[in-house]
């Protein structure tokens, strides 16, 4: 398999378009038509990661962080990223990084954190913008239904847990086949009137090309017309963060402890618990403090999260407990969600998880 072949399981899963606009998420060294012999999963790419994957024998690193933020002036080896670049070429060694694109996603690295914490519930706490637009199209009356199933077969029409969601409204089209064309009904040169059906649907941005294709492939007439319009809506299955509730209530100091064992972390930190009782809680992997105002409006008790600065911690203002777990310990079990989608769907196939410790913080 190729690694464009290998990187296209995890688009699927979580698309690129998904990711934020100062990540660099996708392949950042290697041929995407290299022959993939092995992949190595880590949280961070570094020398010693990408020696271990020449050691191993294997021609495909993913990471969660990209190795490359900014463009790179020079690449003369005078810092670890210049180090893993010249490293990763100088082995034939490919790189790939999944980052905010799998923070966004359902199933990605904040339901990961609400999974361990046995979270249900679950939601989004802030849902993406600019994601959804609108089709509009114009179908015979007796090939509405063949048009509706293949669009809705590419992913358009879901709306939360439901799909195949579109409106429809009865009409009349017009329109006259000039001498070049060849009309599905009508004659060349007469103004013809059809009963259509108006199709309206949802549809996330990074599928429309998908939908149009089959729209265009199952509508019956020579010119398909549409239209496609923006919606400033959010994205609902789709964006940073998750807030659920626990299975029953807890002490906040019980459920404190309960947070440090499940992300085996020696050390976090946290604000003063605001009651006795806490149950409703709102994660985000990473550096997420920028979410704490969602958290707060989804009126959870606790913000777990990573990379709090000391004046941040202030912003609780005795309304939520904010905990920080550490930023490597919130995000250490992506690479269990990139080995159990990759190892589903390439069986016999060597992937394996690093064994190289890439966090640079030690706690004594």
């Amino acid at each position: 398999m190729t690694v464009r072949e290998i990187t296209s399981i995890l688009e699927s899963f979580a698309p690129l378009a998904f990711q934020e606009d100062y990540d660099n998420s996708g392949l950042i060294v290697g041929n995407a038509n290299m022959e993939v012999k092995g992949i190595l999963l880590t949280i961070d790419v570094t020398p010693l990661v990408v020696a271990e994957a020449a050691a191993k024998g294997l021609n495909l690193i993913i990471a969660h962080h990209p190795i490359i933020f900014k463009g790179l002036k020079r690449l003369a080896g005078n810092s670890y990223v210049e180090r893993v670049v010249i490293d990763a070429i100088k082995n034939d060694i490919a790189i790939y990084a999944a980052h905010t694109n799998v923070d966004s996603v359902v199933g990605g690295v904040s339901f990961k954190m609400a999974e361990l914490l046995g979270l249900n519930n679950t939601e989004v706490l802030r849902p993406i913008q600019g994601q959804l637009v609108k089709l509009v199209t114009f179908v015979p009356t007796e090939y509405a239904d063949n048009v509706r199933r293949a669009i809705f077969s590419e992913g358009a029409g879901v709306i939360g847990n439901y799909d195949s969601c579109s409106y429809n409204i009865q009409g009349q089209g017009s329109f006259r086949a000039g001498d070049a064309t060849n009309p599905f009904v009508g004659e060349k040169g007469k103004i013809h009137f059809e009963p259509e059906v108006r199709i309206e649907t949802i549809v996330p941005r990074h599928k429309l090309n998908g939908v149009l294709k089959a729209m265009i492939d199952a509508h019956p007439y020579e010119e398909v017309a549409y239209d496609v319009y923006p919606l400033d809506l959010p994205f609902k299955n789709v964006g940073l963060g998750v807030v659920g509730n626990l299975p029953e209530p807890s002490k906040a100091i019980d459920f404190i402890r309960h947070v440090k064992h499940q992300f085996k972390t020696p050390c976090i930190r946290y604000t003063n618990p605001v009651t006795d009782l806490v149950s409703r809680i709102a994660v985000c992997g990473g550096t997420g403090i920028s979410l704490l105002g969602n958290a707060l409006a989804a009126d959870a008790d606790v913000f777990i999260t990573a990379d709090v600065k000391y004046h941040q911690f202030f912003d609780a203002e005795n309304r939520i407990v904010i905990i920080d777990i550490g930023h490597f310990e919130s995000e250490q079990f992506t690479v269990d969600i990139f080995y159990d989608l990759l190892s589903k769907k390439l069986s016999n196939f060597a992937v394996l998880k690093s064994e190289v410790r890439t966090n640079p913080i030690n706690y004594i």
